[in-house]
């Protein structure tokens, strides 16, 4: 008995190391990114179609302040509450003394550059598919921002999900740089498709999740719950939102909805950012919206 008990030990030491090592943080491949001249200028722009400020200026910024990332809004979820950190220039509170190939596994991994998952509150299972270009004008752009010392505050999550490894097995059934639609109508965008499915990130709150907070792809843009528990994302496909595309593009500009109802809640800095991008981004999401399946 005594040796069976201790050779089921040594596979179950033996299984949880390879479990370990399977769904250990990745960094990403270094040649990726080696060829690459960042252009701050470009990055501008992606910066604003991420919705970088968004999330990380400091809770009640307005105007210039908006672009001091000194973090600190508060996200609530049925997991925890999340906290967005420091991710100024700073060189010890933010991300300063970070290199290309590092702010390139945050953003497109989930890694840090200590090794340890992020968690997908930041939405890096939608950045996973940026070009890498992209990835390095971004990074060019943002070290231009304003510095701020302010110190990251931590999530409060409660046991299990204050357990980083478990993030790993998560990667593995979420995290992926497949497009989400492969199957788009002849003509539709797809300039609209990387927008919609990677920078702005428009799955992360109008796509239901499944128990673990994986997103329900096979129900993709349908609508969801609100995170924070008060009312419902509405659906954006065209079984759920019977818009036009120039209704679509206009309330991407302007807030404004078709029965003169206009953006509210986190949408309001959605509209923000897409009022700074060309009109015709705001028409390719448009035209991709218009080109799902129905989704009802």
């Amino acid at each position: 008995m005594l040796r069976k008990a201790l050779a089921a030990g040594a596979t179950l030491i033996v299984l949880a190391g390879v479990g370990l090592w399977v769904t250990q943080p990745r960094a990403v491949e270094p040649a990726r990114y080696a060829d690459l001249t960042p252009d701050a200028t470009a990055g501008e722009a992606v910066f604003t179609a991420a919705g970088c400020a968004s999330c990380h200026h400091a809770p009640k910024a307005e105007g210039a302040d908006k672009l001091v990332l000194a973090g600190g809004q508060s996200f609530e979820t049925e997991f925890g509450t999340f906290r967005a950190p420091n991710i100024s220039p700073h060189p010890e509170a933010g991300i300063g003394a970070w290199t290309l190939e590092d702010f390139a596994g945050a953003v497109t991994r989930g890694t840090t550059p200590g090794g340890s998952h992020y968690y997908p509150a930041f939405p890096y299972a939608a950045y996973a598919r940026m070009a890498p270009q992209d990835v390095a004008d971004l990074w060019a752009y943002m070290q231009e921002l304003p510095e701020s010392a302010e110190t990251s505050a931590p999530h409060d999550l409660g046991f299990p999900f204050s357990i980083r490894a478990s993030l790993g097995g998560w990667k593995m059934l979420y995290l992926s740089d497949d497009w989400v639609v492969t199957d788009l109508a002849e003509g539709a965008e797809t300039r609209g498709r990387y927008l919609v499915e990677a920078l702005a990130h428009c799955g992360e709150c109008h796509t239901p999740r499944n128990a673990l907070g994986g997103l329900d792809l096979s129900a993709w843009l349908t609508g969801a719950p609100n995170p924070s528990g008060e009312g419902r994302i509405p659906g954006i496909t065209p079984g759920t939102l019977d818009w036009s595309a120039t209704d679509i593009a206009y309330y991407l500009e302007t807030g404004f909805t078709p029965d003169y109802d206009s953006a509210g809640g986190h949408m309001v800095a959605v509209i923000e950012n897409f009022a700074k991008l060309p009109a015709s981004d705001r028409e390719a999401v448009a035209a991709y919206l218009k080109a799902l399946p129905d989704g009802s």
